[in-house]
């Protein structure tokens, strides 16, 4: 018997409602706005691919079904009859078949269309309010190359047209700052298949990626970390005793040495365990704080890759801190407070949550209870609004999820701090306590920027390629006014270089106006255009990448506000800053 779900749904889950509902929307839709559609999957023709005539059709049957307010309707079905229901879709007889032979299978019907759904879903399609199509793009049956291709739509709902047209604002905005675009734009990087996965940085990309890192090698030296360097191939018994071997192989990259297995590492941990583990530790070494940019390699699936937010070959900001317990409060403490510098620098908000004993926790109730006090209280101490997700915690430790917002709100997850307690275990790790005894320490996991690579890609669409001065890959353009300006351009590009910026000379034979335009798209955060009164003054006329003009500066006082500037990690030009307060730059 078919039964419509209560309100109770709506009320107690309504973004997992919805999130339930459109999908099946979507597809009744398709069967009334395609024939040449299935019902369940969105499978086409073998030559037949859907486009944005097809969005637009799409959209316009969805808003026609909102009107018409087709019920969810819900029955519960035995396997052999959902067998023989979906007996048409050899895709659903798949999924059926390798349900158990006792599963009762829940049912939602809209309008002519039926499929699997545990729900919960919203009463009718009424509800559903605003509705649009994102994406559509081609994809496999189970992200099996070898099997069928298959159409997917993204669709999004909200419960009013306002939110959905801001919605679509910041995704027609997201395109525009789409970071493989702007890589390519600015010559930042590219891909090849001679190597998929793995990213080729340009010059331009390179100054970008090297100052990332050189700026928390920075807050490294603040914070008393130590940079190691790790070996990037290992046998595969390290794996085994890490668990990985059992657990993440298939992510792994693995040949032989002499008949022996290895692998690429896929992260530090197992590595620095060894290097601690290495010779006898007492507890007045601790804590150890061991920073490492290794390089990683993980196998991801090829489908899978995207620009520089998936990749296979990447480097982390990668820290483990090895400590005793008493230790956890005061190292997440420091750890938070270098997190919140490092984000500001970047104009990033983010939030916290706690993620506590999960139940399937290995290791003593007591230190779990210990620990968790110690992130809490750090927690409070740094005064930041947190949450709590009770039993999210991983299986060997707490941990505290951070999620960043970049312009548009959009999330991330980049940042992590996790304890844990079972490496230590796995690698026999201990250290001599003030009793003369054998204790374990506790290793916390941590990183800010997470993979540098991802990061790059976050920053890049966060700024819109408008990259401040201290990581800007296109500091200064010269232009000379005209072809005898030359000379003193070259001597203002040196000077400037002496102080670390990165400079060019346009000395090709466009007109003045046409090169200054050309560096403002190109993105130079500042054009000095030189004629013979600044050489004879020793000075340039400054301008913007935004066409502000700020007019003639002293060579010197030039040089001062670029170096304060830089120093500084402005997210914004000096020359700006004094202009708004009524200063001369």
């Amino acid at each position: 018997m078919w039964t419509r779900p209560r309100c109770a749904a709506l009320v107690c889950a309504p973004a997992r409602a919805r999130a339930h509902s459109l999908p099946h929307s979507l597809s009744h839709s398709l069967t009334r706005a395609l024939t040449h559609s299935r019902f369940a999957l969105v499978r086409l023709s073998n030559t037949r691919s859907l486009n944005d005539g097809d969005k637009e059709k799409l959209v316009g049957r969805m808003q026609t079904s909102i009107k018409e307010k087709h019920a969810f309707e819900r029955v519960q079905i035995t396997k052999a009859e959902a067998l023989d229901m979906f007996k048409e879709n050899k895709f659903k007889l798949e999924m059926i078949s390798a349900f158990p032979d006792e599963e009762v299978i829940t049912c939602y019907r809209c309008g002519p269309m039926v499929d699997l759904c545990t729900g919960p879903h919203v009463p009718d399609t009424g509800v559903l309010k605003a509705v649009g199509v994102n994406n559509m793009s081609r994809a496999f049956w189970r992200a099996d190359v070898n099997r069928e291709p298959l159409q997917r739509v993204y669709g999004i709902t909200f419960p009013d047209d306002k939110e959905l047209k801001l919605y679509q604002h910041r995704m027609e905005e997201a395109k525009k700052r789409d970071h493989r675009n702007i890589g390519t734009q600015q010559e930042l990087f590219f891909f090849d298949l001679v190597s998929p996965g793995s990213c080729f940085f340009m010059p331009a990309g390179a100054r970008i990626f090297n100052e990332l890192i050189s700026f928390i090698k920075e807050k490294y030296w603040e914070y008393e970390y130590d940079e190691v360097v790790s070996p990037n191939i290992y046998n595969f018994s390290l794996w085994e005793t890490s668990g990985h071997a059992a657990h993440y192989r298939e992510n792994m990259f693995g040949f032989q040495v002499e008949k022996a297995d290895f692998g690429l590492k896929p992260m530090n941990c197992p590595g620095h365990c060894v290097m601690f583990g290495h010779r006898s530790r007492s507890y007045r070494e601790l804590p150890i704080r061991m920073a490492d940019f290794g390089v990683l390699h993980r196998n991801e699936y090829s489908g899978a890759l995207s620009g520089l937010t998936r990749v296979r070959r990447f480097q982390q900001d990668d820290a483990h801190i090895f400590c005793r317990p008493d230790q956890v409060k005061q190292e997440i403490t420091s750890f938070l407070k270098m997190l919140d510098e490092v984000y500001a620098v970047f104009g990033l908000s983010y939030k916290m949550a706690l993620s506590t004993r999960p139940e399937g926790f290995l290791g003593e109730v007591e230190l779990w209870d210990q620990a968790e006090a110690a992130l809490e209280g750090a927690l409070n101490d740094a005064g930041h609004q947190w949450e709590l997700n009770e039993g999210d915690g991983a299986f060997y430790g707490p941990k505290i999820d951070i999620t960043v917002f970049d312009a548009l709100k959009r999330k991330f997850q980049c940042a992590t701090v996790q304890l844990d307690f079972q490496l230590p275990i796995r690698f026999g790790l201990e250290y001599v306590d003030e009793h003369g005894g054998k204790s374990r320490p506790v290793i916390v996991h941590r990183a800010i920027l997470g993979s540098v690579e991802r990061m790059f890609a976050i920053l890049t669409e966060h700024f819109a390629g408008k990259w401040p001065l201290w990581v800007s890959p296109r500091q200064v353009m010269v232009v000379p006014v005209g072809n005898d300006d030359g000379d003193y351009c070259v001597e203002v590009k040196r000077e400037l270089r002496k102080i670390g910026m990165h400079v060019e000379v346009d000395l090709s034979n466009n007109k003045m106006q046409k090169k200054v335009r050309e560096a403002q798209l190109s993105q130079f955060n500042y054009i000095l255009v030189c004629g013979n009164a600044e050489k004879a003054a020793r000075s340039v006329n400054v301008r913007t990448r935004d066409n502000v003009v700020h007019g003639e500066c002293s060579l010197d006082r030039l040089k001062e506000a670029l170096i304060e500037e830089k120093r500084t990690r402005s997210l914004v030009s000096l020359f700006d800053k004094k202009k708004e307060g009524g200063e001369e730059a």
